[in-house]
């Protein structure tokens, strides 16, 4: 009856990898700036019982203190594979490195693909067409093509650093069922352009107050190879999906997946999850840090984020057995005082909990495919890659 937990806090970095110049991130620091720009505001951030999992021993964290006693084994993670982006490192965590950097089109997505996007779902749209075509910020491009959108009937389409075709349209225009329909159709096109996902974008509201909906869904490519879950589902063993996870794995390797939308909701999934399901993965990503606070550079809400995940840690750890691990991380950073509004490289997190368990420094790890082979081990079968950390739980404490 072993289970594990698997919490993706999305984005948290915790300081820059050795290559971060490679990707134009050198400086970049998630956790550090979020905590320093807390202090220089004369509030320190308050995360008492993420302290006491050891996320202020990993490094220093300006203005929180590492407590007396750490309850749970603690480190950092390095990026293998060759991406900062959601899939890259959530496949990673899973056990399947990625080893070449998925395309990316920055400046627009060129004219072939556009035509072959028209031609595919030009009969799903209320227009055929598109409006954009840029690297943009999903909150920034709705604001300023929104009206567009609504009177032309036209989808929006935009990108980021990640390799990612984005669609968004106004749910009075184009119903959820039917963005859906086309974005799905339109992952069909932009794969054969090497694009790993198509994120459709709902938003509701009027001019100078668009608001984008909780009816996103993706459409991403699977991953090569095997990964933990996969492994896992091959020997009997329940998978939960809560999130976006399971579209991020291209809809494989879940038994169960369960839809929540920000933070708050994925928390309670978690938590009414582990009250029904007493054995297996509960796998979820906390998707707010990332879409909400990083990508719109926008430390204030990410430190109110943390303390929020804070608050509901006794609560998620209350309900915890013996039999239980808790894994807590993140998959890439997103520096909301860095430039710009894409992904940082950086280390992530990884917090080890069980009941008992002790201070002990994990140091860092050289891939984030370490997590899964441990969440691997407890449950009795082998990850695809990784160096499981299972063993040093019960290591003698070292803080």
């Amino acid at each position: 009856m072993a289970r594990v937990t698997l919490i993706v806090a999305d984005s948290l970095g915790v300081g820059e990898m050795p290559d971060a110049a490679e990707w134009g991130d050198t400086g970049a620091d998630t956790l550090g700036h979020i905590a320093g720009h807390r202090v220089a505001s004369g509030r320190p951030l308050s995360i008492p019982h993420l302290a006491r999992l050891g996320l202020a021993s990993i490094r220093p964290v300006p203005g929180v203190s590492p407590p007396p006693r750490v309850d749970a084994a603690f480190g950092r993670m390095a990026t293998a594979g060759a991406g900062k982006d959601t899939i890259a490192g959530h496949w990673e965590l899973a056990g399947c490195k990625v080893d070449e950097r998925f395309q990316t089109y920055y400046d627009g997505f060129p004219a072939a693909l556009m035509e072959a996007f028209v031609a595919r779902t030009g009969a799903l749209s209320k227009t055929p067409g598109w409006l954009g075509n840029v690297a943009a910020s999903g909150t920034e491009i709705i604001e300023r093509l929104g009206a567009e959108h609504v009177a032309t009937g036209k989808v929006i389409v935009y990108t980021s650093a990640d390799s990612v075709f984005q669609v968004a349209a106004h749910e009075d225009v184009l119903p959820v069922a039917d963005l859906w329909r086309l974005c799905k159709e339109a992952f069909e096109v932009v794969r054969a352009w090497g694009i790993a996902r198509v994120i459709a974008r709902p938003f509701v509201g009027v001019p100078g107050a668009y608001v984008r909906t909780e009816n996103r869904r993706d459409f991403a490519l699977e991953p090569p190879r095997d990964t933990l879950m996969d492994r896992l589902l091959a020997a009997g063993i329940p998978t939960t999906s809560i999130g976006k996870i399971q579209s991020i794995y291209g809809d494989r390797g879940f038994s169960h997946a369960v839809k929540a939308g920000n933070n708050a909701t994925i928390t309670q999934a978690i938590l009414d999850t582990l009250d029904t399901q007493p054995d297996g993965l509960i796998f979820a990503n906390l998707v707010d840090f990332d879409m909400l606070y990083g990508h719109r550079r926008d430390p204030v809400g990410y430190a109110r984020a943390l303390e929020a995940l804070d608050e509901r840690l006794p609560e998620l750890l209350a309900r915890l057995g013996p039999d239980d691990l808790l894994l807590l991380t993140a998959d890439h950073g997103n520096d909301p005082t860095f430039p710009g509004s894409d992904h940082t490289r950086e280390y992530v997190p990884i917090l080890a909990w069980r009941q008992g368990g002790r201070g002990v420094d994990l140091g860092t790890r050289a891939t984030l495919a370490d997590c899964g082979a441990t969440a691997a081990a407890w449950l009795g079968v082998v990850c695809p890659e990784g160096q499981s950390f299972a063993e040093a739980l019960s290591a003698p404490e070292t803080t």
